[in-house]
Protein backbone atom coordinates (compact mmCIF):
# COMPACT_ATOMS: atom_id res chain seq x y z
CA UNK A 1 0.00 0.00 0.00
CA UNK A 2 1.25 3.47 -0.88
CA UNK A 3 1.93 5.26 2.43
CA UNK A 4 1.71 8.79 1.03
CA UNK A 5 -1.64 7.98 -0.62
CA UNK A 6 -2.95 6.56 2.66
CA UNK A 7 -1.83 9.70 4.53
CA UNK A 8 -3.38 11.97 1.87
CA UNK A 9 -6.66 10.04 1.97
CA UNK A 10 -6.73 10.24 5.77
CA UNK A 11 -6.15 14.01 5.65
CA UNK A 12 -8.85 14.39 2.97
CA UNK A 13 -11.26 12.47 5.16
CA UNK A 14 -10.54 14.63 8.22
CA UNK A 15 -10.03 18.06 6.62
CA UNK A 16 -11.50 19.45 3.43
CA UNK A 17 -8.44 20.22 1.25
CA UNK A 18 -10.14 23.39 -0.06
CA UNK A 19 -10.49 24.65 3.52
CA UNK A 20 -6.85 24.19 4.59
CA UNK A 21 -5.96 27.65 3.24
CA UNK A 22 -9.33 29.34 2.70
CA UNK A 23 -9.59 32.58 0.75
CA UNK A 24 -12.62 33.69 2.80
CA UNK A 25 -12.76 33.78 6.59
CA UNK A 26 -15.59 34.59 9.03
CA UNK A 27 -16.03 38.27 9.87
CA UNK A 28 -15.04 37.80 13.53
CA UNK A 29 -11.53 36.67 12.49
CA UNK A 30 -10.73 40.31 11.64
CA UNK A 31 -10.31 40.88 15.41
CA UNK A 32 -6.63 41.23 16.38
CA UNK A 33 -6.94 38.56 19.11
CA UNK A 34 -7.02 35.94 16.35
CA UNK A 35 -3.52 37.06 15.35
CA UNK A 36 -1.90 36.09 18.68
CA UNK A 37 -1.65 32.43 17.71
CA UNK A 38 -0.08 33.12 14.31
CA UNK A 39 2.43 35.57 15.81
CA UNK A 40 3.32 32.88 18.36
CA UNK A 41 3.86 30.42 15.50
CA UNK A 42 5.95 32.91 13.50
CA UNK A 43 8.20 33.63 16.48
CA UNK A 44 8.61 29.88 17.09
CA UNK A 45 9.78 29.48 13.49
CA UNK A 46 12.34 32.29 14.03
CA UNK A 47 13.53 30.60 17.23
CA UNK A 48 13.90 27.19 15.57
CA UNK A 49 15.68 28.54 12.47
CA UNK A 50 18.08 30.73 14.46
CA UNK A 51 18.73 27.84 16.84
CA UNK A 52 19.43 25.50 13.91
CA UNK A 53 21.94 27.97 12.47
CA UNK A 54 23.63 28.36 15.87
CA UNK A 55 23.91 24.59 16.36
CA UNK A 56 25.23 24.04 12.83
CA UNK A 57 27.99 26.65 13.31
CA UNK A 58 28.97 25.65 16.83
CA UNK A 59 29.23 27.21 20.28
CA UNK A 60 32.41 29.23 19.63
CA UNK A 61 30.83 30.82 16.54
CA UNK A 62 27.76 32.20 18.28
CA UNK A 63 29.73 33.26 21.36
CA UNK A 64 32.65 35.01 19.64
CA UNK A 65 31.66 36.25 16.16
CA UNK A 66 29.46 39.28 15.51
CA UNK A 67 27.21 37.33 13.12
CA UNK A 68 26.95 34.53 15.67
CA UNK A 69 26.05 37.03 18.35
CA UNK A 70 23.36 38.44 16.03
CA UNK A 71 21.77 35.00 15.65
CA UNK A 72 22.10 34.38 19.38
CA UNK A 73 20.28 37.67 20.05
CA UNK A 74 17.63 36.79 17.45
CA UNK A 75 17.16 33.44 19.19
CA UNK A 76 16.88 35.10 22.61
CA UNK A 77 14.44 37.82 21.54
CA UNK A 78 12.44 35.34 19.48
CA UNK A 79 11.85 33.37 22.68
CA UNK A 80 10.69 36.56 24.45
CA UNK A 81 8.22 37.32 21.64
CA UNK A 82 7.10 33.68 21.60
CA UNK A 83 6.22 33.62 25.30
CA UNK A 84 4.64 37.07 25.24
CA UNK A 85 2.23 36.14 22.46
CA UNK A 86 1.79 32.59 23.74
CA UNK A 87 0.54 34.11 27.01
CA UNK A 88 -1.79 36.47 25.16
CA UNK A 89 -3.02 33.61 22.96
CA UNK A 90 -3.59 31.41 26.00
CA UNK A 91 -5.49 34.12 27.90
CA UNK A 92 -7.68 35.19 25.00
CA UNK A 93 -8.57 31.61 24.06
CA UNK A 94 -9.26 30.84 27.73
CA UNK A 95 -11.67 33.77 28.11
CA UNK A 96 -13.25 32.96 24.74
CA UNK A 97 -13.84 29.37 26.00
CA UNK A 98 -11.78 27.98 23.12
CA UNK A 99 -12.64 24.37 24.02
CA UNK A 100 -16.23 24.76 22.81
CA UNK A 101 -17.57 22.83 19.83
CA UNK A 102 -15.44 19.73 20.24
CA UNK A 103 -12.16 21.67 20.48
CA UNK A 104 -11.10 20.31 23.92
CA UNK A 105 -8.24 18.22 22.47
CA UNK A 106 -6.91 21.29 20.62
CA UNK A 107 -6.98 23.19 23.92
CA UNK A 108 -5.23 20.38 25.84
CA UNK A 109 -2.50 20.07 23.20
CA UNK A 110 -1.99 23.84 23.45
CA UNK A 111 -1.41 23.45 27.20
CA UNK A 112 1.16 20.71 26.52
CA UNK A 113 2.88 23.01 24.00
CA UNK A 114 3.20 25.68 26.70
CA UNK A 115 4.55 23.16 29.23
CA UNK A 116 7.17 21.72 26.86
CA UNK A 117 8.14 25.25 25.76
CA UNK A 118 8.80 26.22 29.39
CA UNK A 119 11.01 23.15 29.92
CA UNK A 120 12.83 23.81 26.62
CA UNK A 121 13.47 27.43 27.61
CA UNK A 122 14.70 26.39 31.06
CA UNK A 123 17.31 24.16 29.43
CA UNK A 124 18.24 26.95 27.01
CA UNK A 125 18.87 29.33 29.92
CA UNK A 126 21.20 26.76 31.50
CA UNK A 127 23.13 26.42 28.22
CA UNK A 128 23.88 30.12 27.73
CA UNK A 129 27.41 29.63 29.02
CA UNK A 130 27.85 32.63 31.31
CA UNK A 131 28.50 32.63 35.03
CA UNK A 132 24.79 33.28 35.65
CA UNK A 133 23.89 30.16 33.65
CA UNK A 134 26.47 28.09 35.51
CA UNK A 135 25.15 29.32 38.86
CA UNK A 136 21.62 28.38 37.73
CA UNK A 137 22.84 24.93 36.72
CA UNK A 138 24.29 24.25 40.17
CA UNK A 139 21.19 25.55 41.97
CA UNK A 140 18.82 23.62 39.67
CA UNK A 141 20.93 20.46 40.10
CA UNK A 142 20.58 20.77 43.88
CA UNK A 143 16.82 21.25 43.53
CA UNK A 144 16.59 18.22 41.23
CA UNK A 145 18.68 16.21 43.73
CA UNK A 146 16.20 17.08 46.47
CA UNK A 147 13.32 15.49 44.53
CA UNK A 148 15.37 12.58 43.11
CA UNK A 149 15.32 13.57 39.43
CA UNK A 150 19.12 13.84 39.00
CA UNK A 151 19.38 10.09 38.35
CA UNK A 152 17.45 10.72 35.11
CA UNK A 153 18.66 14.22 34.23
CA UNK A 154 22.00 15.67 35.32
CA UNK A 155 21.80 19.42 34.76
CA UNK A 156 25.60 19.73 35.01
CA UNK A 157 25.98 17.46 31.98
CA UNK A 158 25.91 19.91 29.06
CA UNK A 159 25.97 17.09 26.51
CA UNK A 160 22.74 15.70 27.93
CA UNK A 161 21.17 19.17 28.07
CA UNK A 162 22.24 19.95 24.51
CA UNK A 163 20.74 16.72 23.19
CA UNK A 164 17.45 17.51 24.90
CA UNK A 165 17.47 21.21 23.98
CA UNK A 166 18.65 20.83 20.37
CA UNK A 167 16.82 17.65 19.32
CA UNK A 168 14.32 16.04 21.69
CA UNK A 169 12.20 18.95 22.93
CA UNK A 170 12.18 20.90 19.63
CA UNK A 171 10.98 17.72 17.87
CA UNK A 172 8.22 17.28 20.44
CA UNK A 173 7.22 20.95 20.11
CA UNK A 174 7.12 20.82 16.30
CA UNK A 175 4.99 17.65 16.43
CA UNK A 176 2.56 19.12 18.98
CA UNK A 177 2.30 22.44 17.12
CA UNK A 178 1.64 20.55 13.87
CA UNK A 179 -1.16 18.54 15.51
CA UNK A 180 -2.53 21.73 17.12
CA UNK A 181 -2.66 23.55 13.77
CA UNK A 182 -4.20 20.52 12.06
CA UNK A 183 -6.96 20.39 14.68
CA UNK A 184 -7.58 24.13 14.36
CA UNK A 185 -7.96 23.71 10.59
CA UNK A 186 -10.18 20.65 11.12
CA UNK A 187 -12.54 22.21 13.68
CA UNK A 188 -12.23 25.81 12.53
CA UNK A 189 -11.55 28.89 14.61
CA UNK A 190 -13.67 29.21 17.71
CA UNK A 191 -16.34 31.89 17.21
CA UNK A 192 -17.03 34.54 19.85
CA UNK A 193 -19.34 33.30 22.62
CA UNK A 194 -22.25 35.50 21.58
CA UNK A 195 -22.12 34.05 18.04
CA UNK A 196 -22.22 30.44 19.27
CA UNK A 197 -25.60 30.07 20.97
CA UNK A 198 -25.59 26.25 20.72
CA UNK A 199 -22.22 25.90 22.53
Amino acid sequence: MNITKAIRDKIKKEVDIDEILPDKLPVYVSSFVYMFGIITLASLIVVILSGFIMVSKGVLWYQTSSLGFFFRSMHFWGVQVFFFFLTLHFLTIFFMAGWRGGRAITWIIGIFIAMFAIIETFMGILLQGGSFAQWNQVQAKDAFNAVGITSFLNLLNNGQLEGLHFVVFPSILVLLVGIHIFLVRQKGLVPPIEDNKNG
